[in-house]
């Protein structure tokens, strides 16, 4: 598949919880994988902490949520889901944490990653950002430098584990319908986007529903689509732009400079308050 200038085979979605990525990418999911993408999830956290219940238990809320989770992946036809297993609520980029993330994008050899970015922390006046939000981000930023892009990072990958090392083409971060990001048409894959979301049936309030899909609209019609949703996109394999103008080039014209004549004329007299005020 072809998006703008890349060529796309495989993407892998790495996210903190079951249904984060349902709710802020699954309509590019869902008009990926039917363009013929093979996409991953890698959820690194089990959900076990995303309940008010009193009688719920944590191994029984990590089970409904797994499960959520691989039937809103079949509806979006995402390939594969792995599950890291770490405690939601409690996630931070260790050692640990990198490591199993960079294996599975060594495994997987995504062309793009899509991931959570890091720097967003508060949106609007109405949301604090989860913790292991921010953490899943900044472990797929470490997964690309150096993580799973250097042979010497976590050797043991390709030495005991056989793991290639394997930098994507490009980094999709979300950015929520903020501005600068490159907004994907969602317009035909919206009504699969939400039937995944409701797959979370565990997760879901009252007005979840209404509130995605206005999200959706508003973010798609700043560039002209019924529903869309936006992402900060890196590209890894772009070539650093020259400079308009090489360094020798600008030696060579100052050293010119230098040698210039200096002027002749008598330099003019400076009065009081001229010296005043240069000070």
């Amino acid at each position: 598949m072809k998006f703008e200038d890349l060529d796309i085979q495989r993407a892998l979605v790495v996210y903190a919880h079951p249904d984060d990525a349902e709710f802020s990418l699954a309509g590019t999911v869902a008009k990926w994988a039917k363009a013929g993408v093979e996409i991953t999830y890698c959820m690194i956290t089990n959900g076990a902490s995303g309940s008010d219940d009193p009688k719920m238990t944590r191994d029984r809320l990590r089970d409904t949520r797994y499960a959520e989770q691989r039937e809103a992946a079949a509806i979006l036809g995402v390939k594969h889901c792995e599950f890291l297993g770490y405690e939601d609520g409690y996630l931070y980029p260790t050692l640990e944490v990198r490591r199993d993330v960079s294996r599975q994008i060594r495994i997987h050899k995504p062309d793009v990653l899509f991931a959570q970015d890091p720097t967003m922390r508060i949106a609007a006046d109405f949301y604090v950002n989860h913790p292991d939000h921010i953490a899943a981000g900044e472990v797929a930023l470490r997964s690309i430098n150096p993580d799973a892009s250097t042979r010497q990072m976590f050797p043991e990958l390709w030495t005991e584990e056989h793991l290639e090392p394997h930098k994507p083409k490009a980094l999709f971060l979300e950015t929520f319908g903020g501005g600068g990001g490159t907004v994907v048409d969602i317009g035909r894959t919206l009504e699969t986007k939400i039937k995944a979301l409701l797959a979370h049936r565990s997760q879901l309030w009252p007005d979840a529903e209404r509130i995605v899909r206005e999200w959706a609209r508003s973010t798609g019609k700043a560039a002209g689509y019924r529903a869309g949703e936006s992402f900060r996109i890196v590209r890894l394999e772009r070539p650093p732009e020259r400079p308009k103008r090489s360094i020798a080039a600008a030696r060579g014209k100052r050293a010119s400079q230098s040698r210039s004549p200096r002027s002749t004329r008598a330099p003019r007299k400076v009065t009081p308050s001229r010296r005043k005020r240069a000070r």
